[in-house]
């Protein structure tokens, strides 16, 4: 638990430092925004082709198991927030992305290392690694192509294929995989600066969540912000922890891909939802609400597992 703590902690204090500069007016809304695209357009992108470029160790299984888990409790939630929360396709892109995108980085890798040593932490890497490159894309194509949903069928299609074609996200993920498939070593200058600025982009978007949290409307988005955070704290480990049980899976490889899959939104998801105006309060919200949550419902999945 102490663990734990030491590593929330530094999150919501960038929260909060956010939160602050913008009561206070330390920071402006173009400011902000500014920082927005520096995330989106720059450091994210760095983060990305960092980790598609970098060889994962081999826990292929782990993986499988976390991304299976992953995507069906993506699926169902995107289902459920038109089915039955009668969201717009963008709004609920953005609950699905938020029930779905864990601080498997900030508070995984840590609180991993700490619980199960290397063994454990080799196979959180290839979860860590894959991450961004699997549900940001999707997340994006979302967005997109709820931003030129008023257009006809072709046009529809037509916009958001090049909207995607041009996202800095998507093109990441291009060149990254390029580069890993052709086998050309990336120069280690190269390699230090999708280091540096890539390792940017989770605190100034944590800075940024804090921010817009003096727009929020706790009558409108806590009920949200508490299904999507049960959501991703309950339903997701569970449906990890089920697909792990019929693969096979060591006790080790099981307990770190149902601990991946315990943890909080991250704050990668807010700052997708900021980027297209689509519930980026409620996203918020779904953040610092999981966060909090989360020191209970995983030193509970750490005494069981």
């Amino acid at each position: 638990m102490e663990t734990l703590l030491t590593v929330v902690a530094p999150i919501f204090l960038l929260i909060g430092i956010g939160y602050v500069s913008a009561r206070r007016r330390w920071i402006s809304e173009a400011g902000l925004t500014g920082m927005t695209d520096f995330v989106f357009r720059l450091a994210m992108p760095c983060l990305l082709i960092n980790g598609a470029t970098t060889p994962h160790p081999n826990a292929g299984m782990t993986a499988f198991a976390f991304f299976a888990g992953c995507l069906a409790t993506y699926a169902l939630a995107l289902a459920m927030s038109g089915l039955v929360l009668r969201m717009r396709l963008a709004e609920g892109g953005t609950f699905a992305l938020n029930t779905a995108f864990g601080n498997t980085a900030m508070i995984g890798v840590p609180l991993v290392l700490a619980a199960y040593g290397q063994a454990g932490l080799s196979q959180m890497l290839a979860i860590v690694g894959l991450h961004s490159l699997i549900l940001l894309p999707i997340g994006t194509v979302v967005g997109e192509i709820a931003h030129n949903a008023r257009a006809p069928l072709l046009a529809i299609l037509k916009a958001t294929f090049l909207s995607v074609l041009k996202n800095p996200i998507v093109m990441a993920v291009l060149i990254g995989l390029v580069v890993s498939l052709s086998g050309v070593p990336v120069p280690p200058v190269a390699r230090r600066f999708l280091e540096m600025t890539g390792l940017a982009g989770p605190p100034v978007a944590l800075f940024c969540l804090g921010a817009s949290l003096i727009a929020f409307n706790a009558r409108r988005d806590w009920p949200e912000a508490l299904l999507g955070s049960a959501l991703k704290l309950l339903l997701m480990p569970a449906l990890v922890w089920l697909v792990c049980r019929l693969c096979g899976l060591s006790p080790l490889m099981t307990a770190v891909a149902v601990l991946a899959a315990g943890m909080p939104t991250g704050a990668n998801a807010f700052f997708l939802a900021r980027r297209y105006a689509a519930g980026a309060d409620r996203s918020g919200a779904t953040v610092l609400l999981s966060t909090i949550l989360s020191v209970g419902t995983l030193a509970v999945l750490l005494a069981i597992l």
